[in-house]
């Protein structure tokens, strides 16, 4: 894209604050503010890698799924390790991609043990009405506290 280093700067700081957003909605569990961070009908899959996947579509679905899968954890803090942002092009100028990778630190409501998950996710994002929001999230665990090391999903390499 033939944009300044400036206007690129405030594309990768605005994306970035997106995804800011989403760790600190989940992290409250304030489910309802997913809402508007996704598009409408936005794709979600998440794969746990050990059992069969999950397609959910919406932010309502994704709230419902992750507020259900938390409530056993006393403490859950949703961490981004990393992001990759692929900006903008001048064919594509209000879509952005980006891999996420990320780590949830949980502890248990019965037993406090605690235990730690990482993954990755693969984002396509849409930017709508000046803002830019989730249009599909793909996630696969990398691997669990005391659990194997799962492949790297290359197969969603492009964003």
């Amino acid at each position: 894209m033939s944009t300044s280093p400036d206007e690129q700067l405030i594309e990768q700081l605005a994306i970035g604050r997106l995804q800011s957003a989403y760790a600190d909605v989940i992290n409250r569990r304030a489910w309802d503010e997913l809402e508007p961070l996704f598009e409408p009908d936005a794709p979600i899959r998440i794969d746990p890698v050990t059992r069969d996947a999950i397609e959910l579509e919406g932010a309502a679905a994704l709230g419902e799924f992750v507020g259900g899968a938390v409530e056993r954890f006393a403490f859950f803090e949703f961490v981004i390790l990393n992001s990759h942002v692929e900006l903008p092009t001048a064919e594509s100028p209000d879509e952005a991609a980006a891999r996420i990778f990320m780590c949830e630190v949980r502890r248990d409501v019965g037993t406090l043990d605690w235990s730690v998950a990482y993954g990755v996710y693969h984002d396509r994002y849409r930017r709508s009405s000046g803002s830019w929001r989730f249009a599909r999230r793909d996630y696969q665990s990398l691997t669990r506290t005391g659990g194997e090391v799962f492949p790297f999903p290359h197969h969603l390499a492009g964003g």
